[in-house]
C-alpha cells in the first residue's frame, strides 16, 4: 500500500494507580526529527480528537491541529449528558458522514448491563440523543457498511462486574456477553443477532474487510481466545463462524492451571491480505493469512513480547512454547 508515512502518533495512556489521571501522549515517529521515538508532550481539516473516559463516562475533545506537538482540551462533555439518557461506560467513536460523532456504551446511568448508542453534535460538542431506542444486553464496539446498509455490534460485559475487576464468577452468572447484533443502518433498528455460544465469550472488536462491497468481517472473542468469521448469506441474513482458536498453555505457579489467550484486538491490514491479532495474557501476537482463503485463516507469524509468564515464577509446561 503506497501512503504518506505518519509523523505523529496519538496514543491514550490508562493509568492503573489510584490518583494517577490517564492522559493522551504525542510519539514523533519521523525519522528525521531529532525527536524522533520520544513522547513530545502528554495532554491532560481532522482537527479534532474525540476520547472516551470509560470508567469516568467523561468525553474529551482535544485539538490537534491548533499545535499538534502540544495537543490540549478543548472540551469535555460531563457524565450527567450520557446519564440523562440513562447511559454509562463509552467505548468506541466514529465520525460520521453526516457530521456527527457516533458512540457505543456498554451500561445504564447505575452501571448494569445495558448496550446503547448515541450521537454527539461536533458544532456544539454537546450530547444530541440516542442513535436507535432499541438497545442490547451487553455494548461494546461497532463498525458498519453503508453500501450494504447494515452494521455489525458487539458485546463485552456489565460495567458493574468489570470495574470491579475480573472474575470467572462474574461470567457464569451471565455478567458478560456472547454475541453479535445486526442492523439496518438507515432505519436505526436491530434484525438480527448472532449468539457465538461458549466458543465467542466475550466478542470484543469487530472489523470489516476495507473493501467498501465486502460483506464479511472478523470479530476476537477475547475469554476464549478464538476470531470468528461474520458474513452475509445469499438470503440476506447474516452467519457467524469460528476459523481461529488459539489453545491455553499449561503452566503451573499461576492463578490457573491453564493461560489462555486473551484476544484484546485484532487488525486487518490495508489490504485485507492479513489478519493481525494480539493475546493478552500469553503476550503474543498472531499474524494470520486470509486473503484468498477468509473462511479459513492460516497461521504466518507469531512474535512473542511476553505476559502472564513475565509476572515470575510462572512455568509453561508446553515443549512447544519456549520460556520468556
Amino acid at each position: 500500500m503506497k501512503a504518506f508515512p505518519e509523523k505523529l502518533l496519538y496514543i491514550t495512556c490508562i493509568q492503573g494507580e489510584k490518583g494517577k489521571h490517564d492522559y493522551v501522549a504525542t510519539i514523533d515517529v519521523d525519522p528525521s526529527s531529532p525527536t524522533f521515538s520520544q513522547c513530545t508532550r502528554s495532554s491532560p481539516s481532522r482537527n479534532n480528537l474525540v476520547v472516551a473516559g470509560l470508567i469516568s463516562d467523561r468525553i474529551y475533545v482535544i485539538d490537534v491541529a491548533k499545535n499538534p506537538r502540544a495537543p490540549e482540551i478543548i472540551k469535555v462533555i460531563e457524565p450527567k449528558e450520557m446519564h440523562d439518557l440513562d447511559l454509562s461506560a463509552p467505548h468506541t467513536l466514529h465520525c460520521l458522514a453526516d457530521g456527527n460523532v457516533m458512540v457505543s456504551s456498554m451500561g445504564n446511568a447505575k452501571r448494569e448491563a445495558k448496550g446503547s448508542f448515541f450521537l454527539i453534535d461536533t458544532k456544539e460538542w454537546k450530547v444530541k440523543g440516542l442513535w436507535s431506542e432499541d438497545s442490547t444486553n451487553f455494548g461494546y464496539d461497532f463498525w458498519y457498511q453503508p453500501r450494504h446498509n447494515v452494521m455489525i455490534s458487539s458485546e463485552w460485559g456489565s460495567p458493574s462486574a468489570f470495574r470491579t475487576g475480573f472474575s470467572l464468577d462474574h461470567v457464569s452468572e451471565g455478567m458478560y456477553g456472547q454475541s453479535l447484533h445486526v442492523w439496518d443502518w438507515k432505519e436505526r433498528k436491530r434484525i438480527q443477532t448472532l449468539d457465538l455460544g461458549n466458543e465467542g465469550l466475550m466478542p470484543l472488536e469487530i472489523r470489516f474487510l476495507h473493501e467498501p462491497t465486502a460483506t464479511t468481517g472478523f470479530v476476537g472473542c477475547a475469554l476464549t481466545a478464538n476470531v470468528f468469521r461474520f458474513h452475509r448469506l445469499e438470503d440476506g441474513k447474516w452467519k457467524a463462524d469460528k476459523v481461529i482458536d488459539v489453545p491455553s498453555w499449561k503452566v503451573s505457579n499461576w492463578a490457573l492451571p491453564s493461560m489462555p489467550g486473551i484476544i484484546t484486538d485484532i487488525l486487518i491490514s490495508m489490504d485485507d491480505r492479513y489478519l493481525y491479532f494480539s493475546n493478552w495474557v500469553q503476550g503474543e501476537s498472531g499474524n494470520r493469512h486470509q486473503r484468498h482463503a477468509p473462511s479459513s485463516p492460516s497461521l504466518r507469524g507469531q512474535i512473542y513480547a511476553w505476559g502472564g509468564a513475565c509476572l515470575g515464577g510462572v512455568t509453561i509446561l508446553e515443549d512447544n512454547v519456549k520460556a520468556p
